[in-house]
């Protein structure tokens, strides 16, 4: 179950991520260009995609402590990706 928790987790954590890349937010383009000499484009998603790995091995082990950590980390992205597409940040 922790496992199909993390999946779903790491669903809304690519959606978000992708969203607010693409949002046009000048922080967002401004730590992208800051970023863009040492990461490719999509070295964001790398950085996330290896943020899931770790988090769905963690669960298939039955770590209830990681799994709750990333779910706090989803919740967070949450939080910020409101702000940001929402105008309040």
């Amino acid at each position: 179950m922790l496992l199909i928790f993390c999946f779903f987790m790491g669903i809304a954590n690519f959606a978000m991520h992708k969203a607010v890349s693409e949002s046009g937010h000048p922080f967002v383009e401004e730590t992208k260009r800051y970023f863009s000499p040492h990461f490719s484009p999509y070295g964001s998603y790398a950085i996330e995609l290896a943020l899931l790995m770790g988090a769905l091995w963690f669960a298939n082990n039955g770590s209830l402590a990681v799994t709750l950590t990333y779910g706090v980390y989803t919740g967070i992205n949450a939080v910020a990706t409101w702000l940001l597409l929402s105008g309040r940040a």
